[in-house]
């Protein structure tokens, strides 16, 4: 697999605290010349990222995120005010703290909540893989394949760990048909990004790879 088309499945990501428009505005260029998948940013950017692309280059924005902890009903609404800004993608960060508790009807509707409040538009849900047992991560691929969500994603990069081979492979193994898998977090080369393709991930989240072209 050559590089242009490894970068068409990266989400060119930029979520740093520090990140200024200017550094938002390379990460839309670099997106929008390599043809990437989406340009993902903090939400605050939104609006001005989309009038900026015109319609170039889809924008992703993050929601819950890093920590997953906020209510259901502020997720809800950071989705629905990220919709209205011009994102046409959603990765949305789970409550790991529900899961432990065995909460997983609650885990699902929160997912199902955010994901009517998309309007259509494609929802990635962060199940944080490096917080979770291995049952944790089989009971997500369940949840997620019955919340109708459209991608599973392994990692906001933020927590102690980012996306493993392991744990894409794992998700292949027990999401459903309909649900593709993001790996994200510490990517830090081309030969990384294909064997997680080969492994089943259909989009990757890293900020490297088209500087590295």
């Amino acid at each position: 697999m050559d590089k242009k088309e490894i970068l068409k499945k990266v989400d060119h990501t930029l979520l740093a605290q520090t990140a200024t428009w200017e550094e938002i505005k390379a990460i839309l260029d670099a997106g929008i010349q390599y043809e990437t998948a989406s340009a993902c940013i903090p939400a605050s950017y939104v609006k001005r990222a989309a009038d900026y692309v015109q319609g170039k280059l889809p924008i992703c924005t993050v929601i819950g995120f890093p920590n997953g902890y906020s209510t259901t009903a502020v997720k809800v609404f950071e989705t629905k005010d990220a919709v209205a800004n011009g994102a046409a993608e959603i990765d949305m960060v789970i409550n790991v703290g529900l899961l432990k508790d065995g909460l997983y009807d609650e885990v699902e509707e929160e997912i199902r909540q955010v994901h009517e409040a998309c309007g259509g538009k494609i929802l990635k849900v962060i199940i944080e893989t490096c917080l979770l047992t291995e049952e944790e991560k089989k009971k997500m691929c369940e949840i997620v394949t019955n919340s109708g969500a459209e991608y599973i994603k392994t990692s906001t990069g933020f927590s102690t760990g980012g996306a493993t081979f392991a744990d894409v492979a794992l998700m292949k193994e027990h999401v459903g048909e309909h649900v593709k898998i993001k790996a994200a977090g510490g990517i830090a080369d081309f030969d990384d990004a294909e064997e997680f393709i080969r492994l089943g991930a259909d989009r990757l989240g890293t900020s490297r790879l088209a500087k590295g072209v």
